[in-house]
């Protein structure tokens, strides 16, 4: 797989290239995605913050702020490919 070459792997669509004229409601909706994923992101990184303080003080409770923690990643790459499927949808291919 080379990083540098843009692959489409959802489908057989060419990428898109050049500009891409929007209307006012697609703004809104990428606007508003964009909004919803920062605010999950940052629930999920501050579950891991306070996970990893209450770790600290209450090292008893290991197991299940480790579950905690080790869960956030996923649930986060989650919501980009929400987003970015939404984006995809919206001004076509991009990879």
């Amino acid at each position: 797989f080379d990083l540098n070459q843009p692959t489409n792997e959802t489908n057989s669509m060419p990428l898109t290239e050049g500009p891409v004229t929007l209307t006012p409601e697609p703004v809104k909706e990428l606007a508003s995605g964009l909004s919803h994923m920062r605010h999950e992101i940052n629930n999920h990184l501050s579950l891991i913050m306070a996970s990893a303080e209450l770790l600290r003080l209450k090292p008893d409770m290991a197991e299940k702020l480790v579950k905690s923690i080790v869960d956030q990643p996923a649930k986060i790459s989650k919501e980009l490919k929400t987003y970015g499927d939404v984006l995809e949808r919206i001004v076509g291919p991009i990879r």
